[in-house]
């Protein structure tokens, strides 16, 4: 389906969230520490765009949803779908692996960890390894490649005849046909994040939702949590382990951006309202996962100002760090965060598009949220 087409073409729903956490720490660096970021000169607790649409993915399919699978184990997804069609397990391991070698690149690496070519003579050990390369598949997709592969028998070098690798993926592409994603039997996952193939470009798929990476509106500094573990069955006095984990305490900022065009394209026109009532559901109760167990984070969004528009996204920045006014930074953040959507609206003027708003919050509780998107979007639809 063209643009042209399209009755969502440049309308977005946009999310402003503002969400509180106590002692937390939701998303690591590579130390173990909360990730952080330097905005407005000064340092910010920070959770990353990547782990909050994870979880969002993960909220989705608990819902009941069916959903895509990403992962560099494509292998194991064919050869379960062709056993599941009759496959014998030697034929569906054979057209597993053939699927996986087209997609998923291998590199030869030696035990110092330097890449080696195959005729290159050398006495060290060198072992397989695949690369970092993900590859998101729909339950229909893998449907559509195992059935291929029976056809033929479950004989991969009689489908895939192809000797370039490149051409491999383009062939195994053409098979796939060109992506048309099921709200029933698909989920939609996919058609909100996307999925890019640099092998074969015609499985692109653009992504209708844009994360901004999450960032406290006041300043932050990490703290650090001194713990012991004492030895039920001890014989020594003390503790039997020591240790220390940083941990913070933060108001984040969350934007999140849904692009409605987008999405009509991804699922070629169909289940919009369902579509979006999930993806809603799913960001409200969607929390990272990192340290739960420990430091438990379960805090609901505080407040959020949702937009139906059409324009340019608008994020807030928060530049100037919100400074506690009566013991409290969510507050002023809420003042800061109106404030500045508001004077954006009137400097943009006809170029804002607003065509519906509603504020969680107070008197408004996610269902009416829910029951207010899904009106905005069945006008259309």
């Amino acid at each position: 389906m063209t643009q042209q087409n399209n009755p969502f073409c440049g309308q977005r729903v946009e999310f402003h969230i503002l969400q509180s956490f106590p002692v937390t720490c939701l998303n690591r660096d590579d130390v173990g520490a909360p990730k952080s970021a330097m905005v407005g000169g000064t340092s910010r607790a920070r959770v990353s765009s990547q782990c909050w649409k994870r979880q969002v993915r993960l909220a989705i399919h608990e819902m009941g949803l069916p959903q895509g699978t990403r992962t560099k184990l494509i292998a194991k997804l064919i050869a379960a779908k062709c056993k599941e069609l009759g496959a014998t397990q030697e034929e569906a391991e054979k057209c597993g692996q053939k699927i996986e070698r087209i997609f998923i690149k291998k590199s030869d690496v030696t035990d110092k960890g330097k890449k080696t070519k195959p005729e290159e003579d050398s006495d060290t050990e060198t072992s397989t390894e695949k690369t970092d390369t993900l590859l998101f598949l729909s339950p229909t997709e893998v449907t559509k490649i195992a059935n291929a592969l029976k056809e033929k028998d479950f004989d991969p070098d009689a489908l895939i005849v192809q000797k370039d690798a490149k051409k491999q993926a383009k062939e195994l592409a053409g098979l796939i046909g060109k992506p048309r994603l099921d709200y029933e039997t698909d989920g939609i996952d996919i058609a909100l994040f996307g999925r890019m193939v640099a092998q074969a470009a015609t499985m692109n798929i653009e992504a209708a939702t844009s994360f901004a990476h999450a960032i406290s509106t006041h300043r932050v500094s990490n703290e650090v949590e001194f713990f012991t573990a004492l030895d039920d069955n001890k014989e020594d006095q003390g503790s039997a382990h020591m240790g220390s984990l940083e941990f913070n305490s933060a108001t984040y900022y969350r934007y999140v951006s849904l692009d409605l065009g987008q999405l009509w394209t991804n699922l070629a026109g169909s289940n919009m309202v369902e579509s979006v009532e999930a993806f809603t559901k799913a960001l409200f109760v969607a929390i990272p996962a990192a340290r739960q167990t420990t430091m438990s984070g379960a805090s609901p969004w505080d407040f959020a100002r949702i937009t139906v528009r059409k324009g340019q996204r608008l994020q807030a920045p928060f530049e100037k760090a919100i400074r506690p006014e009566n013991g409290s930074i969510l507050e002023p953040s809420m003042t800061a965060l109106t404030t500045y959507l508001d004077k954006q609206k009137k400097l943009w003027g006809s170029l804002y598009g607003e065509q519906g708003m509603i504020e969680y919050g107070g008197d408004k509780g996610i269902d009416e949220v829910v029951s207010f998107l899904k009106t905005e979007v069945a006008k259309v639809a």
